[in-house]
């Protein structure tokens, strides 16, 4: 067993170390595809040269091409869903070794994990609610680890009939508009969401955990989760003030 568990952390070592710090290479008339664990949120690269078009089916893959032949030594980073950075050394190759990079999730504690991890927690924060014909939504926590906030929110449908979530928005908005000015809203960008975040059967209930970037708010306005019924109107408004952001829970470091 302890050979077994070497060989593995010896192969991870191995393959995180491709994914950190191995040339890409790339050419002018072939297409490199970059096959991640978890959807892309940002890629930045080094120089022009380098061309990468996302796929709206698959949010995971990153296509790669040059743009123009014996390009300079470039980088490009790409950053996941969970949090991960991958950096790869850019360099031209007439015929690269490699056409399709299938990377691996660089660690273990990831914020998929932390997310996942708080599904199971009992409540720690009551007031943040709002219902509509029997279909009720809460704030039951709020989390946070370095810089990421954690909120757990539980959907209880009461009802009996199934509740779809044809959107699910996040934005902090000014407490007061004035008739004469428009609503400011600022959105919010999940950087995940763990559990069922599409429907909630009919007399059941769904606990979601959803990542953002962590924030505090100004004392006029208010951090706010939007949920819509498909084809519905049990639509849901929950309003969560700063005094209870700055209440947000640490989580620990997890081994």
């Amino acid at each position: 067993m302890k050979q077994l568990m070497c060989l593995i952390c010896g192969c991870w070592i191995f393959v995180s170390a491709i994914a950190q710090s191995s040339s890409l290479q790339i050419s002018t008339d072939k297409t490199t595809s970059l096959i991640f664990p978890f959807p892309i949120r940002h890629v930045d690269r080094g120089t022009k040269d380098v061309l990468v078009q996302p796929i709206k089916e698959a949010e995971n893959i990153l296509l790669v091409k040059a743009a123009s032949a014996k390009f300079p030594e470039t980088n490009l980073s790409v950053v996941t869903g969970d949090g991960s950075v991958y950096s790869f050394k850019v360099v031209y190759a007439d015929q690269p070794e490699n056409w399709v990079y299938n990377l691996p999730e660089l660690k273990k504690t990831t914020i998929a994990t932390y997310a996942n991890g708080i599904l199971d927690n009992h409540r720690t924060m009551w007031g943040m609610r709002d219902r509509k014909w029997d279909m009720n939504a809460s704030v039951t926590g709020i989390y946070i680890k370095e810089n990421v906030m954690y909120f757990q929110i539980l959907l209880c449908n009461h009802s009996p009939i199934d509740y779809d979530i044809d959107l699910l928005k996040f934005y902090i908005r000014d407490k007061k508009k004035s008739k004469r000015t428009a609503a400011q809203e600022n959105e919010l960008i999940p950087l995940h969401i763990s559990g069922n975040s599409r429907q909630v059967k009919a007399c059941d209930f769904s606990m979601i955990v959803v990542a953002l970037e962590k924030f505090t708010i100004p004392d006029a306005k208010y951090f706010a989760i939007q949920l819509m019924e498909k084809n519905g109107g049990r639509h849901l408004l929950m309003k969560v003030n700063n005094n209870r952001i700055i209440k947000a829970i640490p989580l620990p470091d997890l081994k």
